[in-house]
């Protein structure tokens, strides 16, 4: 790799991020629970026929600083029963415009914390699901776990239920760096915790770290990553921490001067991605690692490879995503529809209509074709317009004229050494990837030139 913080600093500009085209600030209230209904019929007869289902519990007994999720404390054990009640409710009211023939292979569940919930609530929406929906034989039943409130019977009560994947969330292993943010430890060690879940034979095991964090160094963010990479686990994702106080006021209680700057957050990056490669994790996208027998490997050596809202996916899992909860974005082939984020609001829809819509968008047939290509070098660094052509119903011609490719826009790129162009193919090598989001960019012809409201690309 010759990626330096000096190169990277070249390409370090606010890009859209593109988990899903158009980017959500598109998002329109004027698309209600009324135009939603449509879709979801409409999304019968669209691909892919598969089913995703998301489930969000915004719930957490500590709120984390640093986090931007959609979570809140929680309030009483009657308001959790509420809660659950609607999205038992949600489920019921979706599942009525849902083919019967169509099968779920992927199931989500995010926060908030949703293990810190009565498991009783978790295993009631479970079956839920199973009551509407046909099952594929080998479903991911995926869920997101705070180590902090994760047992070994819990370990062995999510197997019983059906869940065969999980994420957990460490972010560092130092008790400072977790006291600045005001994360609690592990209940059991690490070790222990994933002993146990390979005894329960979860086929599928994620550690998260964030780098950026208050009193982090390049050198600590090392040993985290060395850390993880002894624990073994099938996936390791290392995500970038965004100081947003404006987005997130617990933000502003931690100290922002102990905090790594732009240039060691980037040498954060590049180390970590160098020690993991080496020890013979695989790259996914822009911040993923998955060992080389992992299914996100395999999609990825083989140009499957897809991205949702809930993270990177294989083509031969993810569905449409039906969503459930509060901020749950469904992603169908034509519509996007979020629900309402604030916990009560959403309750007293749900109890009034069965549905909680807040705002969604109706794609074009143009932004569907500019969606894909996107979404094809974003997750697979290549772009084939006669086979992205073949799916989409429309001609290669078709798919260069509306994302307006000239191929002179990546002449810099291919300078570079980031971009190569093969018999009309683009292939992004592997230190392209970590500017995909530019190279992603100019494939967007509606992208205006204001872009404060995007992130920068590393």
């Amino acid at each position: 790799m010759k990626v330096t913080p000096e190169f990277l600093n070249k390409y370090n500009k606010a890009v859209p991020r593109y988990t899903s085209y158009p980017p959500a600030t598109s998002f329109s209230p004027c698309f209600t629970s009324k135009d939603f209904i449509p879709a979801l019929i409409a999304s019968n007869d669209e691909h892919p026929e598969n089913i995703s289902i998301y489930v969000h519990i915004p719930f957490c007994p500590q709120l984390c600083h640093f986090c931007g999720c959609n979570t809140t404390t929680f309030e009483s054990a009657a308001k959790i029963r509420r809660y659950i009640d609607c999205v038992l409710k949600e489920i019921d009211t979706v599942a009525e415009h849902i083919d019967k023939s169509r099968k779920v292979t992927q199931i989500h569940w995010g926060g908030g914390t949703p293990n810190s919930i009565n498991f009783d609530y978790i295993e009631e929406i479970i079956e839920k699901i199973k009551l509407h929906f046909q099952w594929s034989d080998n479903p991911e039943i995926a869920i997101e776990c705070s180590p902090a409130y994760l047992s070994m019977e819990d370990i062995d009560r999510l197997a019983a239920i059906g869940f065969n994947r999980v994420s957990m969330g460490i972010q560092d292993f130092n008790p400072e760096v977790l006291k600045a943010i005001n994360r609690r430890g592990p209940k059991f060690p690490i070790e222990q915790v994933m002993e146990r879940l390979r005894k329960n034979n979860f086929k599928g095991i994620n550690l998260d770290l964030v780098y950026g964090l208050p009193l982090q160094t390049l050198e600590s963010f090392k040993q985290n990553i060395e850390k993880v990479i002894a624990l073994s686990p099938d996936r390791i994702v290392t995500f970038s921490y965004a100081q947003v106080p404006w987005v997130n006021s617990n933000q502003k209680k931690m100290d922002e001067t102990r905090m790594a700057g732009p240039e060691e957050k980037l040498q954060m990056l590049l180390a970590g991605y160098e020690i993991m490669t080496h020890s013979g994790y695989e790259a996914i996208g822009m911040d993923h690692f998955a060992k080389p027998t992992d299914d996100l490997a395999i999609a990825k050596h083989s140009r499957k490879l897809h991205r949702n809202f809930q993270g990177y996916c294989t083509r031969e899992t993810t569905g449409q995503v039906y969503a459930f909860g509060t901020s749950g974005i469904s992603q169908l082939w034509g519509t996007y529809a979020q629900n309402l984020k604030n916990l009560h609001q959403y309750i007293d829809a749900i109890e009034a209509t069965g549905l909680a819509i807040d705002r969604g968008y109706s794609l074009t047939k143009e932004e569907i074709v500019i969606r894909e290509v996107i979404n094809e070098l974003m997750c697979n660094g290549y772009l084939n317009f006669e086979d992205i052509a073949k799916p989409l119903q429309c001609t290669a011609n078709e798919i260069i004229s509306i994302t307006n490719y000239n191929p002179a826009k990546l002449e810099p790129f291919i300078e570079d050494g980031l971009v190569k162009i093969v018999n009309n193919n683009i292939h992004v090598s592997e230190d392209g990837m970590f500017v995909v989001r530019n190279i992603a960019m100019l494939f967007d012809p509606n992208l205006t030139s204001n872009t404060s409201q995007f992130s920068k690309a590393v």
